[in-house]
Parts: structure tokens; sequence; C-alpha cells
């Protein structure tokens, strides 16, 4: 069970600097590091963006998502999910893999995906008295 229900999380990550927080392992990362085309900077790439963000929150066993980007134009995004048949139904969601095709044609320059199986998940923050930890 979780601290921090999915549905905390605020709609759009990307507006949000409260990082996701712990949850009971065993969970899943799956991590999206990519440097956007010039195309991807502007045009439909935030619409389409944001639709994928309202997708993925529909998938049971999704649990929040974290990004962050640097001003020299790479960008993470660590999605979590409570299982491993909640990575494959997003992976293999018929308008997410629409969009991973359109972004391989138009958007990314390049893009590294991971996932992983998180053993271990801790949380701090300021202000409160004790830590949450798990692992």
């Amino acid at each position: 069970m979780s601290h921090q229900d999915a549905s905390a999380s605020s709609p759009s990550s990307s507006l949000s600097p409260v990082p996701v927080g712990a949850y009971d392992p065993p969970y899943y990362a799956v991590v999206f590091t990519s440097v956007k085309t010039q195309d991807g900077e502007f045009g439909e790439y935030g619409a389409t963006n944001e639709r994928m963000e309202e997708l993925v929150r529909e998938i049971p066993g999704y649990l929040g998502m974290d990004h962050a980007g640097s001003p020299g134009g790479l960008s993470v995004t660590v999605g979590y999910f409570r299982d491993a048949d909640a990575v494959e139904e997003w992976r293999s969601n018929a308008e997410h893999l629409a969009a991973q095709k359109r972004g391989r044609a138009e958007w990314y320059q390049r893009y590294t995906l991971h996932v992983a199986k998180v053993e271990r998940s801790h949380s701090f923050e300021r202000n409160h008295r004790f830590e949450h930890g798990h692992g």
C-alpha cells in the first residue's frame, strides 16, 4: 500500500515540482530519456504528450510520473507501474503505439528506454517528522 495515492499526483506531471512518492516494492519504473527535434519543440507534440498523460492514467496499476528537462534539451520521464502487466498494457496501447511511431518520424532526435524493477524505495520531505521507507 502506498502512502501517496497516484491520484494525488498532479494531473500534469510537467507542472508539478513534487516527485512521485515511494511505494511498497516491488514495482516498475519505465525511464524514457530523449532529445527532441526542432519539430518536437513546437506544433502537435504538446497536445499528443498531454493525451498520452491522460491515457496512461487510465492504465490499472499506473502509479505516477516524474518529468525533468535540462536547458540543453535532454528530457527524462519516469513512469511508475505496480506490475509488469501494467507496463505491458501501456507499451501495447494502440494510441501510444501510434504516438511512438510519430515520435520516431517527427519529434525525437534520439531516445533511450529503460524498464526496471524497483526493489527499494524511500522518500523524504522537509517539515515532516519522519521518512517513509520500503525495503
